[in-house]
């Protein structure tokens, strides 16, 4: 499989590098903007941890500005500019982006292809934007960019499409002003912490972090929360529609549950007929993502989602948010 994959991921990864060079030379424009513009995402495909860092990012900014969001809405069914509200379903809108408004309603949340269209709309009512898995998206030029790679697939280790799952070359990664290795196990060695920094090999320029993932201590249903450890004594069956489950399926099985998984592809658009099995089960424990996707479809089932954050490793929480701050801070004076 590698050898016939090889030729095409050379020139999957040509074109990108020719891409990349246009708008290194400025022969294709990158649009940027008064306000600060936080781009997050990957140099590969999916299942690096985005949705917690926006979720993260939210939290930190929208005490002291007006926050908004900008996505693509991967796998919704509708066209153009619109606007997320609560009432909307994942079809419409994307999961991700619905899930953001529906746990901050004060933030502006948009879908839009065009995402340079999008932020010349949302400008009017944001003082800074996140945009959501926009990392090769250069027709907007950020004022921080931020790079996920997930540890057990760091981008160092891995190849350009089809051969493996990066987007573009790994020399993308210098775009980055800061590099989070996401998804790390919870007690991972400063050391081993150290050299995945030097694994990488980052500019001075560059910051680097480390995170694991955070689960709550309750699980989320329409009308109540049940705490994690009673949950786990139940009987129920778990629904992920996530890249990598594998860390949930492992933290469960420590608590000691058993349960039946029915695992489905990153963003799956479940059928009417999987659905029906689904209405079939006593209770379902899901992921706040797919919540989005199944708690409409079905409100008469007991299903509860399992809540999830980014937990920065080695104490390096404040440095995070200072960093944030500052960046944010100088963009802004630099307009003024």
């Amino acid at each position: 499989m590698n050898i016939i994959a090889a030729p095409f991921s050379l020139l999957y990864g040509s074109v990108l590098a020719l891409r990349n060079w246009a708008f290194d030379r400025g022969i294709l424009p990158e649009h940027e903007f008064e306000i600060p513009i936080i781009s997050v995402g990957n140099l590969s495909v999916g299942g690096t941890g985005k949705s917690p860092m926006i979720e993260y990012l939210i939290t930190l900014l929208s005490h002291e500005y007006k926050v908004g969001v900008v996505s693509r809405g991967y796998g919704r069914k509708t066209k153009g500019y619109l606007e997320v509200n609560p009432q909307h379903t994942a079809v419409e809108v994307g999961d991700e982006p619905l899930q953001f408004k529906r746990k901050f309603p004060d933030i502006r949340v948009a879908v839009c292809a065009n995402r340079v269209a999008a932020i010349k709309t949302l400008t009017a009512h944001c003082e800074i934007i996140l945009l959501d898995d926009a990392y090769q998206h250069r027709y907007v030029r950020p004022a921080i960019n931020i790079l996920l790679t997930q540890y057990h697939k760091p981008y160092h280790k891995d190849k350009v499409l089809p051969w493996g799952r990066l987007r573009e070359w790994i020399k993308g990664a210098r775009r980055a002003d800061i590099v989070v290795v996401t998804k790390c196990p919870e007690r991972l060695a400063y050391a081993h912490g150290q050299s995945l920094q030097i694994d990488l090999k980052l500019g001075e320029d560059q910051s680097f972090y480390a995170t694991s993932i955070d689960y709550g201590g309750y699980c989320i249903g329409p009308h109540q929360e049940i705490e994690i450890k009673d949950f786990a004594k139940l009987s129920f069956v778990l629904v992920t529609g996530i890249a990598r489950p594998e860390p949930m399926v492992e933290k469960l099985k420590n608590l000691g549950a058993r349960f039946e998984h029915f695992s489905y592809s990153d963003h799956h658009n479940f059928s009417e007929a999987e659905i029906i099995k689904l209405r079939q089960q006593d209770l379902i424990l899901t992921t706040e993502k797919d919540f989005q996707r199944l708690g409409d479809r079905l409100e008469k089932r007991a299903i509860y989602y399992w809540p999830i954050r980014t937990k920065f490793l080695f104490d390096r929480q404040q440095a995070f948010d200072l960093e944030i701050l500052r960046r944010v801070a100088h963009h802004r004076s630099r307009q003024s």
